[in-house]
């Protein structure tokens, strides 16, 4: 890997992967600050700043902001996740300086204007209805709810109405002074840059941040149970999950394999049995979704109500199966599958950068691409096995949404992920 690191003196971590025979930079501000951080009184704040943060500073509107940024052909986005918030820029390499700038100021110079704050308030009400009104996205929702409940980690990314209603300016503006510190952001870019050049404009534009004591994240216990909801649509969505592993464990590559072969792709398991040989869904896949302290393995599946009686015992078999035998080749496809992927991404520069930054918020260190697939190729048959009994024996989670008449009782399916 060519990535190299630097700390200033306010501790704040900047980090370049060169990429000389590119044009273009991907950079970006990745703040360790999420869902998980937030109180249950200001759940969806994280995701409320994010928004907020492109309605003007002290020097730029809004429209400026937009404006100079296309201006030069480039592009300026952010995302909240549950453990980090990023906001990220591509441009071409001579304009580095100009998405430099334009980060810092939004992320320590925005005014939370009375009528922008007033106005995307509205925005963020409308995309919560959106979700709510999108049932393979929102069945996530439910799915995270009851398998944590009552904690963040189970909360919205979004938020809810009611939340998100009460959150005042001053109260976002005390959010991103406490949260926003150097020790909990990563400057990331990858592509055509030069590391001291680059840490020279970080430096200029954002050494006077200084360190403050926020929020922390959340514990994270996983409970599991079921939501089911009737309601009047073509497709009946599904999740089923269980408790999985966090960034931090043994099993992490075993888990992404697991997931890989399980339900990774038109040659996985659940693919090839409820799909391709029992015509029962147009979509299924399984997941494994880590965090710092935990986190989740599940499978999704949309069918048609009739199909819905019959899809959970067909995945509930395959469950048993997996944790029966694993055989050589498909445990060696998933594994050609998973190093061709990251092998692959990192060809493009956002994904270089958003690794770095994610590899430095988790481990406080940047991963070399050889460790990696080391881990990966380390992973035996016998690990596959021995992760698929622990994480299919627990307590299910069943989310699910539609016409939910013929989906077998969350009793049912703990007697049929048994063997019963």
């Amino acid at each position: 890997m060519s990535a190299v690191v630097s700390v200033l003196s306010n501790g704040l971590r900047v980090v370049t992967d060169a990429m000389p025979e590119s044009e273009s930079v991907s950079l970006g501000v990745y703040v360790g600050v999420g869902a998980m951080y937030e109180p249950k009184e200001l759940n969806g704040i994280s995701h409320l700043l994010e928004h907020m943060a492109f309605k003007g500073t002290t020097t730029r509107s809004a429209r400026k902001i937009a404006e100079q940024i296309e201006d030069v052909g480039g592009y300026i986005n952010a995302c909240t996740a549950r453990e980090t918030t990023s906001y990220y820029i591509k441009v071409l390499k001579e304009d580095v300086p100009l998405a430099v700038d334009i980060l810092a100021d939004i992320l320590q110079n925005s005014t939370f204007d009375p009528e922008e704050f007033a106005r995307e308030k509205t925005v963020v009400l409308q995309e919560i209805s959106q979700s709510a009104d999108t049932p393979d996205d929102i069945v996530f929702d439910y799915f995270q709810a009851k398998a944590y409940p009552d904690q963040a980690i189970g909360r919205p990314i979004l938020g809810t109405a009611e939340t998100v209603n009460a959150v005042g300016r001053e109260t976002l503006d005390r959010f991103m002074k406490s949260n926003y510190t150097p020790s909990r952001m990563i400057v990331s870019a990858a592509g055509n840059v030069d590391h001291d050049a680059f840490v020279k404009l970080v430096s200029q534009a954002f050494g006077g941040l200084k360190p403050a004591r926020g929020l922390t994240a959340a514990t994270a216990e996983y409970k599991g149970g079921e939501h089911r909801e009737n309601r009047d649509i073509e497709q009946v969505n599904l999740l089923l999950g269980f408790s999985g592993v966090s960034f931090h464990d043994k099993e992490y590559y075993a888990s992404q394999l697991l997931s890989t072969l399980f339900g990774g792709g038109m040659s996985s398991r659940l693919f090839q049995e409820i799909r391709e040989k029992k015509g029962l869904v147009y979509s299924i896949y399984s997941f494994s979704s880590s965090y710092s302290n935990g986190g989740t393995f599940g499978i999704y599946a949309g069918t048609g109500e009739a199909e819905a009686a019959e899809v959970l015992p067909a995945v509930c078999r395959e469950i048993r199966r997996m944790r029966e035998s694993v055989s050589s080749e498909e445990l060696a496809r998933a594994k050609a599958q998973l190093r061709a992927g990251i092998l692959m991404s990192l060809e493009h520069p956002s994904a270089r950068s958003e690794q770095n930054a994610g590899h430095l918020l988790v481990y406080g260190k940047i991963l070399e691409k050889e460790e990696i697939l080391q881990k990966i190729a380390d992973v035996t048959a016998e690990d596959i096995l021995a992760l698929s009994e622990k994480i299919f024996s627990g307590t299910p989670t069943l989310a699910a949404l539609g016409p939910v008449g013929n989906v077998p009782s969350f009793s049912d399916v703990q007697e049929m992920l048994a063997g019963k």
